[in-house]
């Protein structure tokens, strides 16, 4: 992974939407089904919506039923980082993208095969290139 993306928060509120901004600096977290990508499968590739990282491609993006767009892996194992998170009463880990440390969402271990893993993800934190 090329070196980190740093900016100061005024940077990030100018290059960012209010949402994009809440959820991506802040660990925001848009409500269930309410997210630009939840429901779409068109072909193409995630990109993280705060710096352009490649995250997801759309081949390992599937309905899960859980309102947020959901994926059983990332584009590359370098896309993303994880860390423990215990905030709301809950133990979930965390993913943010490796490039500038942004929010994405959580992964949980009731996801398909090939890898059982779930990608939560915002929408906000995401811009789809298509193919």
């Amino acid at each position: 992974m090329p070196n980190k993306i740093v900016k100061t928060e005024a940077e990030w509120r100018a290059e960012l939407s209010p949402e994009q901004y809440r959820v991506l600096r802040e660990k925001g977290t848009e409500a269930p089904w309410t997210g630009e990508y939840d429901e779409v499968f068109e072909p193409g590739r995630y990109h993280c919506a705060g710096c352009g990282a490649e995250l997801f491609a759309s081949d390992a993006k599937y309905n899960s039923g859980c309102g947020w767009p959901a994926f059983y892996a990332p584009a590359d194992g370098d896309a993303i980082d994880e860390e423990t998170d215990v905030s709301h009463g809950m133990v979930r880990t965390e993913v943010m993208c490796a490039a500038c440390g942004g929010h994405l969402g959580h992964v949980f271990p009731d996801g398909p095969d090939p890898t059982g893993l779930r990608y939560c993800i915002n929408s906000a934190s995401l811009k789809l290139e298509e193919a």
